[in-house]
């Protein structure tokens, strides 16, 4: 009997507590709205209680656990025959070849989630990053164990939740979970918005979608947002772009793989070029998307006549 929740409800001693499922399964039943205009009912009684700011907002994201399991995923189906496509593209494991450990009851996925949606360059470096596995993948310490499989998002869903994402975190096993955007006001950390989004989508992609709902959950309440915090998994040049034109001064660190100008050269932002350490321009020739991780750059080059006879010949990316 727990009587802190008797109590907390307001019911007598002798009164039974509502079954989980009768609230879990009418909460099924309500559209998204209904959460959509209570959580603003409660953010207002706050903002009410002179505990929201508006000023800083905090955005950070946690990993949700899905009510699926790893041991159901099934594979994707591509147009051709399954085995001859996969034996073609990737080296399957032996689970893959065989029925499923504990196959879903129900099969909730759409035809297009049960289909392989990844291009071919996408399958080719599936292919290659399990290629060393083409041997011995089903000897190797621990693949005997029940959920030893190789899993990806683009050949595997989950029929018992189709929406749910395989995701990992260092030195933690690979889970089905949702990904949980968390923005909370930093005058008394109330949360200002959240939401569940796709687990295997960069944090860098949802900051003007968080940054417009909150802006207008603050304006309806008389507020405005003026500095956003967030760590280095929202930095983006995209991002830090749009904040700018929002007028919202942004404390998020750039990632490793900024590196700015070499050592010495002074950037002319007016005019968007670098002055090398002899004093000559190195102009701006294009953007471009980096094949790896699809992150977008600016290439700044000068020309073989204007650094022939400098000390090497400068190239800035």
């Amino acid at each position: 009997m727990r009587l802190d929740i008797l109590y907390f409800l307001g019911y007598d001693i002798d009164e039974a507590l509502p079954w989980h499922s009768t609230i879990s399964r009418t909460r099924q039943l309500f559209p998204e709205s209904v959460f959509e205009d209570l959580f603003t009912h409660v953010f207002q009684k706050c903002v009410a209680m002179q505990m929201v700011s508006g000023h800083t907002q905090v955005i950070d994201s946690a990993p949700v656990k899905a009510n699926a399991s790893m041991d159901s995923l099934d594979l994707k189906v591509p147009e051709e025959d399954l085995e001859v496509h996969l034996r073609a593209i990737r080296h399957i494991s032996h689970r893959d070849k065989t029925v499923d450990y504990r196959p879903a009851k129900v099969n909730k996925a759409s035809p297009s989630q049960q289909s392989v949606s990844a291009t071919k360059q996408e399958l080719q470096a599936i292919k290659s990053r399990n290629k060393k596995w083409s041997k011995d993948q089903n000897h190797r310490s621990g693949t005997g164990n029940k959920g030893s499989r190789y899993t990806s998002n683009k050949t595997h869903y989950s029929p018992t939740d189709p929406d749910a994402r395989i995701s990992v975190k260092p030195g933690k096993a690979r889970k089905l979970n949702y990904l949980s955007q968390l923005t909370v006001d930093g005058a008394h950390h109330v949360i200002s918005d959240i939401r569940a989004c796709h687990a295997d989508g960069k944090d860098s992609q949802h900051i003007p979608d968080i940054v417009t709902r909150v802006k207008q959950r603050l304006w309806q309440s008389g507020l405005t947002m003026e500095t956003c915090v967030a760590d280095t998994g929202y930095s983006s040049g995209e991002n830090y772009t749009f904040l700018e034109h929002q007028d919202i001064e942004s404390y998020i660190p750039p990632h490793g793989t900024y590196k700015g100008g070499p050592d010495g050269f002074v950037y002319n932002e007016n005019n968007d070029y670098y002055i090398c350490t002899q004093g000559k321009t190195i102009p701006f020739k294009k953007v471009f998307y980096e094949k790896k991780n699809h992150t977008k750059k600016k290439e700044y080059r000068g020309s073989k006549q204007l650094c022939s006879d400098c000390p090497p010949y400068a190239e800035l990316v």
